[in-house]
């Protein structure tokens, strides 16, 4: 039987790489997926995916830099799929760059589409999630480098985001909603993005994972999220769980 039978699940940035592997793993464990993102070709090409497989899923074009576009995000998604179980936080502009190159706007566009994105869905997901209710948010594992020059601003908000994580898992427990966080290392267009305009960097990086390779979107990210979404992970909550073959130590 599959694990998230009669489960409503939204996935934010679902239109591409982790966010898509993602919602794909929990159609293909039974969910009925709200793929939410800004280009809408991007999200049809997902919602065909999961459908070719026998899957449900919706899509909703949402920059999550709106409030009102999260508002009707979530209100698309009950009135359509008949409720929401789970919520997934990916979609996240990245302010990359020495403290000195990054502008305030780019700063400001990591904060808006990260943690105040995550905690408007949050509380705007929140009637519906009690119960049985899965929050995942996405951190990094950039922001556990040792050597943080370049990824201070990226590193902060994601921060924020573990924060944030943790405050809902003790707020709203007694509801009946888990909060966890993942820190993924996978083959996402921003990876690839990162290979091809820092590959020296991207290189060394990689020689320090200990599994010798980059995750997989959907096998290795997708599939572990709807596994902790699911029945078998009812006592994790409050977590920061890092998949990333072993590369970082979460403190």
């Amino acid at each position: 039987m599959q694990r998230l039978q009669n489960k409503v699940a939204l996935v934010t940035g679902a239109g591409q790489g982790v966010g898509q592997g993602i919602a794909l793993a929990l159609a293909a464990e039974g969910a009925a997926v709200a793929v939410t993102g800004r280009t809408r070709a991007k999200l049809d090409e997902t919602v065909a995916g999961i459908h070719e497989r026998g899957g449900s899923a919706l899509a909703v074009v949402c920059d999550v830099k709106d409030p009102d576009a999260l508002a009707a995000a979530v209100e698309t998604t009950v009135r359509e799929l008949g409720g929401l179980n789970i919520l997934v936080n990916n979609a996240q502009e990245v302010p990359l760059g020495a403290l000195d190159d990054v502008a305030d706007d780019a700063f400001d566009a990591g904060w808006q589409s990260g943690p105040m994105a995550t905690f408007r869905l949050m509380k705007l997901a929140h009637p519906w999630l009690r119960g049985d209710g899965c929050i995942v948010n996405l951190a990094s594992p950039a922001a556990m480098r040792w050597d943080a020059a370049g990824y201070g601003c990226y590193g902060a908000v994601k921060e924020a985001i573990r924060q944030l994580t943790r405050a809902a898992a003790c707020e709203w427990a007694s509801e009946g909603i888990r909060t966890n966080a993942i820190l993924p290392l996978a083959s996402s267009p921003a990876m690839a993005w990162w290979t091809r305009e820092r590959p020296e960097e991207a290189e060394a990086f990689v020689a320090t994972v200990p599994m010798q390779r980059i995750g997989d979107c959907e096998q290795d990210i997708g599939r572990f999220v709807a596994t902790l979404c699911s029945e078998d992970c009812a006592y994790i909550n409050g977590q920061s769980i890092a998949l990333d073959g072993g590369q970082a130590r979460i403190g």
